[in-house]
C-alpha cells in the first residue's frame, strides 16, 4: 500500500503535498481569481453539464471554424490560380459595354483584392492600377472632345473652335461639335479598357511574383525571370514613392509640383538601379544560365513546337476576344495550348536547375482558377444570346439596364474571397 504524500507549509499560510499534488481539504483558487485578486481574461471553463467542445463564447469558436485555414507555406494558393481568376474575369469584361456589369466586375475584383490581398509591396499596386484606369477613361473622353467620332449624334453638348488641317489630314478634324452620343460612347469603350486594367492590377496584388517565377515551366525559365523582374518593377517603385512622399511630409516638404516630382523620382530611380544590381550578383551566384546539352533534333521539334503553340494561342486568344469568331478561337486555343505545353515539355530538358519545395495545385486552386473560366464563359455566351443587354446602344440614346443572369454570373468571381487561405496577420494588426 502507497504511504500518503506528506504536507508541507506554504507562504501564505496553506498547505502543499509533495510532489505538486493538492490535498483533498487544502483551498483551492476560485475560477478567475489570483492570489492577489481577481484575474483579467481569465476564461471561465465550461460546466459539467456543457456539451463537449462548448467555450464561454460558442459564437466565436463557430465563426472560427467556418473560416478559410491562415495561409501558409503549405497551404498557400498557386500564384497562376489568381492570374486565372483575373484573366476570366478580364475576358468577361472584353464581352460587354455596359457600365454597370463593368462596375460590378471592378467590384468584384476590388472585393476580393480587399479580402486576400497581404501587406507585401506588389500588393499596394492596385490602387495606381485604379488610378491608371481613371485616367484612361478621362483621356479617352478628351480625345473624343478634341479629334471628333464617328458616332452620328443629335444631341449637340458644345461646340469646341475648329483648327483647319492641311490636305494631307483629310478625314480628321480638330475640335468642332460634341455630342452626347459620342461621349458616352468613349466613356463606354474607355470604362472597358479601364476594367481590363483593374483586372491585370488584382492579379498583380495578389499573386507573389516571385512564386509565379517558381512555377514557371523549366523551359520558360530565362524568359521568365525578365518578365517577373518587369512586373515587380512597378510595384516597388510605387512604394518607393510612396515612402519618400511621407517621408517629406513629415519633414515639412512639399509633396506636389514639378520641384518635388523632380526631387522624389532621383531616389526613386537610384533604389531601382542598386535593385538591378542585386538581383544580377544574385542570379550570378545561383549560376544562372546554365544549360544542359540535347540534341539537335530535340532542340529544333521543341522550338517548332512552341513557337507555332504560343502563335495559335495568340490567334485563338484574339478570336474569343473579338466580336465575331468565338467558335473557331476557342478549338484554336485548346489545340495551340496543347502543342506549346509538349513543346514546353521537351524544352525543359536544357535547364539543369532543381526546383526546391515547388508550390502545390490544390482543390482551393482549382475553385479559384474555375470561378474566374466560369465567368467569362457564361459571359461569352450571354454576349451570343443577347447582345443588346451586354452592349447598350448610344443612337438613340437608352438608359443602360443591368441583366440579371449576366450579373449573377458575374458575383460567382467572388468565390476566391471564400476559399482562399487567409493572408498572414502583420505583427501591427496583430497587436
Amino acid at each position: 500500500m502507497r504511504d500518503r504524500p506528506t504536507e508541507r507549509a506554504r507562504p501564505d499560510g496553506g498547505a502543499v503535498a509533495d510532489g505538486g499534488q493538492s490535498p483533498a481539504g487544502a483551498a483551492r483558487p476560485q475560477a478567475g481569481r489570483t492570489p492577489h485578486g481577481p484575474a483579467a481574461d481569465v476564461p471561465t471553463p465550461p460546466s459539467a453539464d456543457a456539451p463537449a467542445g462548448a467555450t464561454g463564447s460558442p459564437r466565436g469558436a463557430t465563426y472560427k471554424k467556418w473560416r478559410a485555414p491562415e495561409a501558409t507555406r503549405g497551404n498557400a494558393l498557386h500564384a497562376g490560380a489568381w492570374w486565372l481568376w483575373a484573366l476570366g474575369l478580364a475576358t468577361a469584361a472584353s464581352r460587354t459595354t455596359n457600365p454597370l456589369l463593368l462596375g460590378l466586375i471592378v467590384g468584384v475584383a476590388g472585393y476580393v483584392v480587399a479580402a486576400r490581398r497581404t501587406d507585401a509591396p506588389w500588393a499596394r499596386s492596385y490602387g495606381a492600377f485604379v488610378k491608371l484606369g481613371l485616367f484612361v477613361i478621362g483621356l479617352r473622353l478628351l480625345f473624343s472632345m478634341l479629334l471628333g467620332s464617328p458616332i452620328p449624334g443629335v444631341h449637340t453638348l458644345f461646340t469646341l473652335p475648329e483648327v483647319p488641317l492641311p490636305a494631307w489630314a483629310q478625314g480628321i478634324r480638330f475640335g468642332g461639335r460634341v455630342t452626347a452620343e459620342q461621349l458616352v460612347f468613349a466613356f463606354y469603350d474607355g470604362a472597358k479598357l479601364a476594367t481590363l486594367l483593374i483586372c491585370v492590377g488584382a492579379a498583380n496584388a495578389l499573386a507573389n511574383p516571385a512564386r509565379l517565377l517558381k512555377s514557371l515551366p523549366a523551359a520558360l525559365y530565362e524568359v521568365g525571370v525578365a518578365v517577373v523582374v518587369a512586373m515587380t518593377f512597378a510595384p516597388n517603385m510605387v512604394a518607393d514613392v510612396v515612402r519618400l512622399r511621407t517621408a517629406r511630409r513629415l519633414r515639412g516638404r512639399p509633396t506636389g509640383g514639378v520641384r518635388a516630382v523632380l526631387q522624389i523620382g532621383l531616389p526613386v530611380l537610384e533604389g531601382a538601379l542598386e535593385r538591378s544590381v542585386a538581383i544580377a550578383a544574385s542570379m550570378d551566384a545561383r549560376g544562372y544560365g546554365r544549360t544542359a546539352h540535347v540534341p539537335a533534333a530535340v532542340r529544333h521539334t521543341t522550338n517548332v513546337l512552341t513557337l507555332g503553340g504560343l502563335l495559335g494561342i495568340c490567334a485563338g486568344t484574339y478570336g474569343l476576344l473579338a466580336a465575331e469568331g468565338a467558335g473557331y478561337g476557342l478549338t484554336l486555343l485548346l489545340i495551340s495550348l496543347l502543342l506549346a505545353l509538349a513543346g514546353l515539355r521537351l524544352g525543359g530538358r536544357r535547364s539543369i536547375r532543381t526546383r526546391y519545395r515547388p508550390d502545390r495545385w490544390g482543390v482551393r486552386a482549382w475553385l479559384v482558377a474555375g470561378s474566374g473560366a466560369a465567368v467569362a464563359a457564361l459571359l461569352i455566351r450571354f454576349a451570343s444570346l443577347d447582345p443588346e443587354a451586354l452592349r447598350p446602344g448610344v443612337v438613340p440614346l437608352v438608359v443602360p439596364t443591368l441583366p440579371l443572369w449576366p450579373a449573377a454570373a458575374i458575383l460567382i468571381g467572388l468565390l476566391p474571397a471564400l476559399v482562399a487561405p487567409l493572408p498572414p496577420l502583420s505583427p501591427s494588426k496583430e497587436a
